[in-house]
């Protein structure tokens, strides 16, 4: 690996996920471009595309992708967590509590009850971001132990 990590996500509304990536999560938007025909459609994302890279604190990025000559079909009910594929988009934070309160307040929808769990000497949070992409947050700082979640991690 030459770079930080990157993943696309492709949107229906670029504004309004730019705000929940930004405002609320953190990102900072970084650069925006058009991608011609010739190379959003090899990708197989339908023709033109309007890229906005988001940059993650930590490293890494996240680019918001919508195609301008297809409309993109969005449910919104999140993604289950256990189809094939892209489950969630995970954020490593300083403090889960100011973030969940700022999501709760926009109209994000948590997908947990309660809001914040504990896992592994983490505390834990699932969302659902505009566009129903789930969305986790994770706070290092443990909180109470953990109650009947096991999480055995197997890589050394």
């Amino acid at each position: 690996m030459t770079l930080p990590f990157e993943v696309g996500v492709v949107v229906r509304d670029l504004g309004v996920m730019e705000r929940f990536y930004c405002d609320l999560i953190g990102c900072r938007a970084e650069r925006r471009s058009r991608v011609p025909e010739s190379v959003g459609g090899s990708a197989g994302l339908g023709g033109e595309l309007e890229v906005v890279w988001l940059g993650v604190p930590s490293g890494g990025c996240v680019k918001l992708i919508r195609p301008r000559s297809a409309p993109v079909e969005v449910s919104a009910e999140a993604w289950s967590a256990g189809r094939p594929g892209l489950s969630y988009l995970t954020f490593h934070v300083d403090d889960v509590d100011p973030v969940v309160a700022v999501l709760a307040a926009a109209g994000a929808r948590p997908l947990s009850d309660p809001v914040v769990v504990p896992a592994h000497g983490r505390r834990i949070s699932f969302w659902v971001d505009p566009e129903g992409n789930v969305v986790e947050l994770v706070d290092a700082r443990g909180g109470r132990p953990d109650r009947g979640i096991v999480i055995r991690d197997t890589l050394q």
